[in-house]
């Protein structure tokens, strides 16, 4: 069996192990693949792994052995998931590999715009710390997240993480999900509409996925309903931002600030609107990357291919 990796850089790029994949078949890989390479870094391949790079039904067709797909993530909308269903061609993710990490990163950026350390630090390096009556210093703005509310869009697995990091923090939560679970509830975290949690929260945290529902989701009307001063974290999917609304929403000052470690398109490039906000800390959506998740996410994938060839297919999307 063939199997290739079409833009394997980010997963692995070079201190860890192919091998429980590779390990499986013929293994090519590709730490890269631009889209008119899609169907010739395919070619006969009947197993293809993939990132961010996009398998639409022309790629499909065109290469006729193809079938069983896996992404090195949790999101599947690189695939043409009805193509794919249409032609009995396996589609596998690997849902909770990067819980933590994800989870770690939204807080990390919440507590950059919280507490400034990133500008403090930057401070007493370039100026040195050598007086206390500095003006200078107070100037800096920092906050106390205890007593405030964040809402939080989307609690599943990083979400229900970010939502005990954050009760840890001393903060009451929010949430909004299609189907509330009452067990999850307690004194510090309730479940409520979107409409409420936009109204009654000071931070706003976003992990739910990208679909036609959560497309352009924070757009003006949601923004509208915000209190005034909130700060918003994406470390979602970019597209689920508006970001020409929310970069006149910093502007204006309805916004306080922005953390985001996702953007649209990707990469950013050096001239984004929002990314290049001096009120949005910007990181390269790295969250998941750490490498104990990366070790992770292969692993989880050499075992949905392992499980595909006894055919018993796991984590299947189609």
């Amino acid at each position: 069996m063939k199997i290739t990796v079409l833009d394997g850089f980010l997963v692995n790029p070079g201190d860890i192990s192919w091998e429980p994949i590779a390990g499986q078949g013929e293994f090519v890989l590709y730490e890269a693949t631009e889209p008119d390479e899609v169907i010739a870094h395919i070619g006969n391949a009947e197993a293809v792994f993939v990132n961010r790079c996009t398998i639409g039904a022309a790629a499909m067709d065109a290469c006729p052995d193809l079938r069983f797909i896996n992404t090195f993530a949790t999101g599947f909308n690189m695939i043409d998931i009805a193509a794919a269903k249409e032609r009995g061609i396996t589609v596998c993710n690997v849902p909770a590999y990067s819980t933590h990490a994800v989870a770690q990163m939204a807080a990390a950026l919440l507590l950059q715009i919280a507490c400034n350390t990133a500008l403090f630090d930057h401070y007493v390096k370039t100026c040195g710390w050598v007086e206390t009556a500095d003006r200078a210093l107070t100037a800096i703005p920092h906050m106390e997240l205890a007593g405030k509310t964040i809402g939080i869009i989307g609690l599943g697995d990083i979400g229900g993480n970010m939502a005990r990091i954050a009760q840890a923090l001393g903060m009451q939560v929010l949430a909004y999900r299609r189907h509330p679970d009452a067990a999850l509830e307690n004194e510090h975290l309730h479940f409520v509409s979107l409409e409420e949690l936009y109204a009654r929260s000071d931070v706003i945290s976003i992990h739910c996925p990208l679909n036609d529902e959560s497309r352009g989701m924070i757009g003006e009307a949601a923004i509208a309903r915000m209190r005034d001063g909130a700060i918003l974290i994406n470390t979602a999917r970019g597209a689920i931002l508006d970001d020409a609304a929310v970069v006149r929403a910093l502007n204006s000052g309805k916004l306080y600030a922005v953390g985001a470690d996702v953007f649209a398109p990707e990469p950013c490039g050096e001239d984004h609107p929002l990314a290049t906000h001096p009120r949005c800390v910007a990181t390269p959506h790295v969250g998941w990357a750490p490498r104990e998740t990366r070790e992770r996410v292969i692993r989880y994938c050499a075992e949905n291919l392992a499980a595909w060839r006894a055919g018993k297919p796991q984590n299947r999307v189609v």
